[in-house]
């Protein structure tokens, strides 16, 4: 570890153009080390495929319907009716091509367990004989893209005859079996682990997962299991416990929720405890710590119309049970404040409002993938009332209100917006109350490059003393130490050059590449450590390694950052290597 300290101080006195030439080359590395050891990852697959392709790789389908096939309007006009219904799950790797022909890649394939057709069936929101519906199509589709054990899938129209329309359900499997090492290292922090999970169990879509990990707040090992579609339904059951070296936690969940903007019921249940050691930090240094042992679980019954008029209301009930209880840590040499104890029962109600209007897209978030983006407007309002009737340590009203919309500016510019609102109403004020906003922007400059900016923010009112709101090089300041400013809000904008290339090494990663901007702070008092230090900002650059073959992390980051202005015991360059969900 000295030796390494040693190493990092050298570093720090070169000068920049060759501190940067070194990290590059240690990117390079770690790029190497990503494709020798990460999991392989899903491309599109061509072998008797009927449709045109998505991108650089061969054709998993196209959304061109062959000819002689009438468009949508014109088969409901005539009240056609579904027909054969044809579920072709491909192979990861398409052997038919010269370039997956090969050793590594059959027996890839070959050790592989392919979905099961009534695994895929099980997701569809159409049946042969029913009346043909182009929205459901397109709305399976979206369920099948939520699958991580399926790389993409298209429903696609192939056959018409008698007033009958065939359809094919194409889609891509991706490696599941992730017997693998991970390490990251984002605001001056490594993380790793080992992890043997399998994410498509048998091809039936359940996740049976251990894993040993080293966190920046604790070393944990995890048992999880989780079938989405119990007994071929839509109901989802998931049990996890964690073995963690400050603390243990164990959950479980049985829950079917609205499933289809059509579907007319949902209900369930969830549990959780959790007994574990929390952290105060202040310029990304750990200044305190707390025991923190909460329990919490809800019963919710939901109803709804369905789709009407191209709109969804739905309705939700519940009771929830929030207890949190701290305590002092016994060998601590940090001096904390411990937060008090706090315990929240209280019947709820909701109401959600869902236009539908989904679009896809490709080469914004992800790297040669299909990607769906809501569009119309998601608006949620829940309302509760915690008593001593109820078994609650105080009077609270508890709200949580949400709002995301997108909206289309021209023929290359997209915003997505989104806010929300939730805290508590006690003795006269509010309490622990956090809003929050956040603006997306893409600029489309061409198939292969795009232009990205975001601006968020969180304000905080009367926190309870158990949360922090921090921003640093974990939370998106890319050239800072991790957790290094806190207060009463934050804010952070984001400009980002990205850059998606047709290079497809080893067939197993597609490769991209950003240039960024990123400005930020915190505001207000901070009653665990010093007031912030104005405005902070960065610039940097990366690659980007999308997993195309696996069911693990979807964008692997590779950064250079350099912080512009803070304090002077921040380093002049952060190395970062993280897994994102997205670009």
């Amino acid at each position: 570890m000295d030796h390494c300290h040693r190493d990092w101080r050298k570093l720090a006195r070169l000068p920049l153009w060759r501190r940067a030439a070194r990290s590059a080359r240690a990117a390079v590395f770690t790029l190497a080390l990503a494709l020798a050891i990460g999991q392989p990852a899903p491309a599109e697959e061509a072998s008797g495929g009927v449709l045109p392709s998505l991108g650089s790789r061969a054709p998993l389908v196209s959304t061109m319907r062959p000819p002689g096939v009438p468009d949508d309007a014109a088969l409901q006009a005539t009240g056609a009716r579904i027909g054969l219904i044809r579920i072709d799950p491909r192979e990861i790797f398409d052997t038919a091509l010269p370039e997956e022909n090969t050793s590594l890649f059959r027996v890839a394939n070959k050790v592989h367990i392919r979905t099961r057709h009534d695994t895929i069936e099980t997701q569809l929101l159409f049946r042969s004989g029913e009346t043909y519906d182009p929205r459901l199509l397109a709305e399976s589709e979206r369920q099948l893209r939520t699958s991580r054990y399926l790389q993409d899938a298209h429903i696609v129209p192939v056959a018409w005859h008698d007033g009958v329309v065939d359809i094919d359900v194409v889609t891509a499997d991706v490696w599941t079996l992730n017997p693998g090492v991970s390490f990251g290292r984002k605001g001056g922090a490594n993380t790793s682990g080992f992890t043997l999970e399998e994410l498509n169990l048998l091809g039936r879509g359940s996740q049976l997962s251990v894993d040993r990990s080293s966190g920046i707040d604790r070393d944990s090992t995890t048992f999880l299991y989780r079938d989405r579609q119990l007994g071929s339904s839509w109901w989802q059951f998931a049990i996890d416990y964690s073995d963690n070296s400050d603390s243990s936690a164990q959950g479980l969940l049985l829950d079917h929720d609205f499933y289809a903007l059509d579907a007319r019921w949902a209900g369930g249940g969830s549990f959780r405890d959790d007994d574990r050691i929390d952290p105060r930090y202040d310029l990304g240094e750990r200044v305190g710590e707390y025991r923190s042992q909460a329990k919490q679980g809800t019963v919710y019954g939901g109803w709804s119309r369905g789709l009407v008029d191209g709109h969804v209301l739905r309705y939700r009930a519940g009771v929830t049970f929030d207890e949190r209880r701290f305590s002092a840590v016994p060998v601590s040499t940090l001096a904390t404040v411990t937060p008090p104890d706090r315990k929240l029962v209280y019947p709820w109600v909701s109401a959600e409002w869902i236009e539908d209007d989904f679009r896809k897209a490709r080469n914004r978030d992800q790297i040669e993938r299909t990607e769906d983006f809501a569009y119309g407007w998601r608006a949620r309002a829940q309302l509760g009332f915690a008593d001593g009737a109820f078994g609650a340590d105080r009077s609270s009203v508890l709200f949580d209100t949400r709002v995301t919309r997108g909206l289309e500016a021209g023929e290359h510019q997209t915003w997505l917006f989104s806010a929300a609102l939730a805290g508590r109403y006690e003795d006269g004020e509010l309490a622990d109350t956090v809003l929050n906003g956040s603006a997306r922007w893409y600029l489309h400059q061409s198939d292969r490059r795009l232009l990205f900016a975001a601006l968020g923010f969180d304000a905080g009112r009367n926190l309870d003393a158990d949360r922090q709101i921090l921003i640093g090089g974990d939370t998106g300041l890319r050239g800072y130490p991790l957790r290094y400013q806190g207060g009463e809000g934050r804010w952070l904008f984001t400009l980002e050059q990205r850059a998606f290339t047709n290079w497809y090494p080893f067939r197993l990663v597609n490769v991209g590449a950003a240039a960024f901007v990123d400005v930020g702070g915190a505001w207000g008092d901070n009653p665990f450590g010093s007031r912030a230090q104005g405005v902070l900002s960065d610039v940097g650059f990366g690659l980007r390694l999308g997993n195309s073959r696996s069911a693990l992390g979807n964008v692997l980051h590779i950064d250079l950052a350099f912080p512009l202005n803070g304090g002077s015991s921040i380093k002049n360059m952060q190395f970062l290597v993280e897994t994102k969900q997205r670009f």
